[in-house]
């Protein structure tokens, strides 16, 4: 359901009035990433008039009883309660810190009664988890990281779950993809309220683009991620994990990760999927469907031996999973790839600017 990008679909609910849209609450949780945490409070919560984006009050929450411990030890201290965010249009949760159990009932009950009132609920990355245990996201599109996404889909069955999007704005519930995803949520809010030329600025003093991905000349694919949850390495799986990534070339499948685990195919699966999210089978695909994205960019191997080197046994294979991931053929990745390259080199501007080729067709965008 794509969205006009600059006034985007008014909210279901009237706001109550003792809530007001500049006012935007952000609720905390221990255990959260420190970097998602910072990025609502660093868009919403800084005065930037002087540079032309229009002011938001900003109210840090805390979601539970604190103090708060974020990530590296450090101890946060929210000047506001819970009952703060009755004073808030719009409600964000940056993230939470378990894929496997519900927030505190408290924290579910305020953004319930946010919803209720005609507030704006926004999930980033993480944060999904929190609205669908609110109930908030039943029957509504959705994203989150793309590692988690298999588990928020499973968990909230009615959810319709796309890992592939930046984020999704279904009017008064928006959600964002992983870490940096939920900046470019954060500046789609700004462009909803106040046009693009605010979003713009805000971008241009967050030192960013403004829209990421704007437009399919620009950004005609998608790109995955790779990345590991922070705390892997001190997982005795890790070994496992780091094994797979070097030796994606040859074919083997769960059962020998499960061996070299020393473990059974299902206690395998089990600690798997509690330590990224992702059953083993789903995440082996995706290594092998990015090793092919990178071939693909760097090398001049046919479609056929990109299969090969990427350990897919058919190259019918290898085209069923790019299609499904990346919603495109290997050959038009490709092929989408290098014109854009092209066209960046024509323009005197350097290869590899750090924003890798998107699809088209991204909901609530142009847009973690």
């Amino acid at each position: 359901m794509n969205q006009d990008p600059t006034h985007g679909p008014e909210p279901a609910v009237k706001l109550a009035a003792r809530r007001r849209r500049e006012v935007v609450a952000v609720v905390l949780f221990s255990g959260s990433p420190m970097f998602e945490s910072s990025i609502p409070l660093s868009v919403f919560g800084v005065d930037r008039q002087d540079a032309g984006v229009p002011r938001y009050r900003l109210l840090a929450c805390a979601g539970e009883e604190g103090p708060l411990r974020t990530t590296g030890g450090l101890e946060l201290r929210a000047p506001y309660g819970l009952s703060a965010v009755a004073r808030a249009g719009t409600v964000i949760v940056p993230a939470w810190r378990s894929i496997t159990g519900p927030p505190p009932a408290p924290a579910l009950a305020a953004l319930r009664r946010a919803h209720t009132e005609g507030a704006r609920i926004v999930g980033l990355c993480t944060g999904a988890f929190a609205l669908g245990a609110a109930g908030l996201l039943d029957g509504r599109p959705a994203t989150t990281h793309w590692m988690y996404a298999p588990t928020l889909a499973k968990r909230y069955p009615s959810v319709h779950v796309d890992p592939r999007e930046l984020y999704v704005d279904d009017g008064d519930i928006l959600t964002s993809a992983g870490t940096a995803a939920g900046i470019d949520l954060c500046l789609h809010i700004v462009r909803t309220d106040h046009g693009p030329e605010a979003a713009a600025a805000l971008a241009r003093r967050l030192v960013l683009p403004p829209r990421r991905g704007a437009g399919t000349e620009a950004q005609p694919h998608r790109h995955l991620d790779r990345s590991l949850p922070e705390d892997i390495g001190a997982d005795p799986l890790a070994e496992v994990v780091a094994w797979a990534l070097e030796h994606l070339h040859e074919q083997f499948d769960v059962e020998t990760l499960a061996a070299r685990a020393y473990m059974s195919r299902r206690t395998f699966d089990r600690r798997f999927r509690a330590l990224t999210g992702s059953a083993p089978l789903q995440w082996l695909i995706t290594q092998r469907v990015l090793q092919a994205q990178r071939l693909l960019e760097v090398s001049d191997y046919s479609v056929d031996e990109v299969a090969g080197r990427c350990g897919f046994r058919s190259p019918v294979a290898l085209r069923g999973h790019f299609r499904r991931q990346l919603g495109s053929s290997p050959a038009a990745y490709r092929a989408a790839y290098r014109a854009r390259q092209q066209d960046t080199a024509e323009r005197g501007k350097p290869v590899g600017d750090g924003f890798s080729p998107r699809l088209p067709g991204q909901r609530g965008r142009p847009a973690g």
